[in-house]
C-alpha cells in the first residue's frame, strides 16, 4: 500500500521528520528555504497533508491549485495563515499546535515586558558603544513592575498565565479585556479584574496584547488608543502582527507619548517598519516567544501527531474546522 505523500514546509527536528517518515512520503524543506506562493503550489502537488508554520499562507488560492490535499498541520497555536473558511469549503483539515507553548510564551511575555519597562535593550546599546563613563541618578530610569497596575488585552491560556505571574509573583494589580467575561472562580485564580478596553488603557501602567488575530482585532491598537495611555505607560505585543498600528506606535515611541514598548511580532514580519528601528525606546524580537527547546520540540510533535491522527488513523488531536470529519 503505498504511504500518503506530505510536504513538511519548513526546517524542523530531524527526530520529527523521521517519525512522519515512518508514515508518509515526506518531502521535507531542510534548507529552510523561503517559497513564493507558486512554489508552495507546485511542492504541494501530489500532496496529501503539509506540516506548516506560520510562514505559508493557504488560501482559497493555493487550495484551488491542489485538489489532493487533505490537511494542513500548523505548528503554531496561531493560524492567520489560514483561511479556514476556504478550507472548510474545500474539505481540508486545519490543525494547530494549542495548549504545549502556553507557559514558555507566558515567561517570554514578562521576560519582554521587564526588559521594556527597566530599559534593558536601550542600556545594553549605550553601553556596548562606549558610552557609559560615570553613573547617573536618572540613567535608564525605567518604571516599576512590581505593585504595578498591569492590563492584559485577550485573556486565554497564555493571558491567564501573564496575570497569575504578575499577581502572584510581582504583587501587581491585574485589569484585563476580553471579548467575553472569565467566570469568577478563573478571575479568582489570576487575581484579575474585567475592564473595558478604555478603562484598560487609561489605567494600565503596563499594557499586554495576547489577543488573536483576525479582521475584528486588526489594530486592535492604533493611533486612537495610544493616545489614552498614560505617557509613562508601556505597550507590549506577543500576539501577532497586525493588532498593533506599528507606524502609529512608532510615532507615539518617537513623541514620547508613551513611554516605551516590547514588540515580538510585526505587521509584513520579517520586515520591520523603518520608523521602530529609528527610536531608542522600544525591544525587539524576531517572534520567538516560544522559543525554547522543549516547547519547539513539542509544537512539532503535535503538529505530527495531527497528520499522523488524521491521515493514519482519521482522528485529528486539535482540529480548527472538525465540520470537515463529517462522522469521523
Amino acid at each position: 500500500m503505498n504511504k500518503p505523500k506530505i510536504l513538511v514546509a519548513r526546517s524542523v527536528f530531524p527526530e520529527t521528520i523521521a517519525r512522519l517518515e515512518a508514515h508518509f512520503e515526506v518531502e521535507s524543506n531542510q534548507d529552510d528555504q523561503s517559497w513564493s506562493k507558486a512554489q508552495l503550489i507546485q511542492k504541494l502537488q501530489g500532496k496529501q497533508g503539509a506540516f506548516t508554520t506560520g510562514s505559508e499562507r493557504i488560501d482559497a488560492e493555493v487550495l484551488a491549485a491542489c485538489p489532493e490535499l487533505k490537511i494542513c498541520a500548523n505548528m503554531a497555536v496561531g493560524y492567520n495563515n489560514f483561511d479556514v473558511d476556504a478550507m472548510t469549503a474545500r474539505g481540508v483539515l486545519a490543525t494547530n499546535a494549542p495548549d504545549v507553548l502556553t507557559e514558555t510564551t507566558a515567561d517570554f511575555g514578562f521576560a519582554l515586558l521587564m526588559a521594556t519597562a527597566r530599559r534593558i535593550t536601550e542600556s545594553e546599546h549605550f553601553l556596548r558603544a562606549g558610552k557609559w563613563q560615570k553613573w547617573s541618578y536618572d540613567m535608564f530610569a525605567g518604571s516599576d513592575i512590581h505593585g504595578a497596575t498591569l492590563g492584559i488585552i485577550g485573556m486565554g491560556r497564555i493571558g491567564q498565565g501573564i496575570a497569575r505571574r504578575g499577581a502572584h509573583g510581582f504583587g501587581m494589580k491585574v485589569i484585563y479585556h476580553n471579548r467575553s467575561r472569565l467566570d469568577a472562580q478563573l478571575e479568582a485564580e489570576c487575581k484579575a479584574g474585567y475592564a473595558t478596553k478604555e478603562e484598560l488603557l487609561k489605567t494600565a501602567d503596563h499594557v499586554m496584547l495576547v489577543v488573536p488575530y483576525s479582521a475584528a482585532s486588526h489594530h486592535t491598537i492604533g493611533a486612537a488608543e495610544l493616545a489614552l495611555m498614560k505617557p509613562t505607560a508601556t505597550l507590549v505585543n506577543i500576539a501577532r502582527g497586525g493588532i498593533v498600528d506599528d507606524a502609529a506606535l512608532a510615532a507615539a515611541l518617537r513623541d514620547k507619548r508613551i513611554a516605551a514598548a516590547g514588540l515580538d511580532v510585526f505587521e509584513g514580519e520579517p520586515n520591520v517598519h523603518p520608523a521602530l528601528l529609528g527610536v531608542p525606546n522600544v525591544v525587539l524580537t524576531p517572534h520567538i516567544a516560544s522559543a525554547t527547546i522543549p516547547t519547539r520540540r513539542a509544537m512539532a510533535e503535535l503538529a505530527a501527531d495531527n497528520l499522523v491522527g488524521f491521515l493514519v488513523d482519521g482522528k485529528p488531536v486539535t482540529p480548527l474546522n472538525p465540520a470537515v470529519l463529517g462522522g469521523k
